[in-house]
């Protein structure tokens, strides 16, 4: 063989090894669809995991998150989303996927659990039916983060259940409407974007949301009174696809479980903490945050078990899991 074909086959063979080399350490990128803005303190927690999920793996999986709705996913398209590959992963508001399977909305039965912290001791029961309903769907959970407490806001003092009597409270989807009627409020389902001028022009009286909404809509230029009602709970899940998870490798697979485990925790003191950052905003603004009296709460309470029983007898399987959690107390 003459030294130039020598030379060439060498020079093949070392390209070759460099391509082989190239592929077996690519980098893996993985579209995340988020419906939320950017500022929103979910759409913060995943842009973290991504950015130590990028670190452990040594910059192998890349995860993109498109936040915004940018991909063109509305909230409860989601999961099927990521079921049908159309995006390898999501952060899922858990509550809106209830069209595709009723146990989905288990978390936010009325009135089952009052804080936090009662709310992880359901989840020893719901993550798992979570997780298996994840799979049904062809994805894996990495994390679940709650949302913040609930409250609703008034322009009036309320001391007993009939003081609630027909004021009119948006909320957010037929859940909460179905609670906020039950304590005798007259319930009004409103999109976000409709809520400021109804509360200006005096259409709603009353909102049954979030702290963290409160100070996104200035709700002490319209309201007086916080009252911390916990009258529903709900979390998010960040999803992967399970046909992209299995083209990972073990190892990075590791990896990515490891982040979710060690960081899930911190993500839950970051929601509990905008909400009692928020408080703090809405007070210094001038509100108060009331304290409901134990007969109140108990009237409230006593009030919302129809809604547990309807639910149950809708979705029979959240009956074992409601039944589990009330013996563990």
């Amino acid at each position: 063989m003459s030294f130039n074909r020598a030379y060439a086959v060498a020079a093949l063979a070392g390209l070759a090894m460099a391509a082989s080399s190239v592929v077996a350490h690519a980098q893996t990128t993985f579209n995340l669809a988020d419906v939320l803005p950017e500022s929103n303190f979910m759409v913060t927690n995943v842009m973290k995991f991504a950015d130590e999920v990028k670190a452990a793996t040594d910059g192998e999986v890349n995860i993109s998150v498109k936040a915004g709705g940018s991909l063109g996913f509305k909230g409860p398209d989601q999961l099927t989303a990521v079921r049908d590959g159309l995006v390898e992963m999501a952060d899922i508001n858990i509550s809106q996927q209830v069209g595709v399977n009723p146990l989905f909305g288990v978390e936010g039965v009325p009135f089952l659990v009052s804080s936090m912290e009662e709310l992880k001791a359901y989840h020893e029961f719901v993550r798992p039916v979570f997780e298996e309903l994840a799979a049904q769907n062809n994805q894996k959970i990495l994390y679940m983060v709650p949302s913040p407490a609930q409250y609703v806001y008034l322009n009036v003092e309320v001391d007993d259940i009939e003081d609630f009597r027909g004021i009119p409270v948006r909320g957010a989807d037929k859940n909460t409407v179905d609670i906020v009627s039950a304590l005798g409020m007259s319930g009004v389902a409103m999109p976000w974007g409709e809520l400021i001028p109804a509360l200006a022009s005096g259409r709603v009286k009353g909102v049954a949301t979030s702290a963290t909404s409160g100070v996104d809509g200035k709700f002490w230029e319209f309201m007086n009174y916080i009252y911390p009602t916990n009258h529903t709970w709900g979390s998010n899940m960040v999803t992967v696809n399970l046909d992209a998870w299995n083209r990972l490798s073990p190892e990075n697979q590791a990896a990515i479980e490891e982040v979710a485990a060690r960081l899930e925790p911190e993500f839950w003191e970051v929601s509990r903490q905008g909400d009692l950052d928020s408080i703090a905003t809405m007070t210094e603004h001038g509100m108060t945050l009331m304290t409901i009296p134990d007969d109140l709460r108990a009237a409230m309470v006593d009030r919302a078990q129809q809604l547990q029983a309807e639910f149950v007898s809708r979705v029979p399987a959240a009956g074992e899991i409601v039944d589990q959690y009330k013996a563990s107390r």
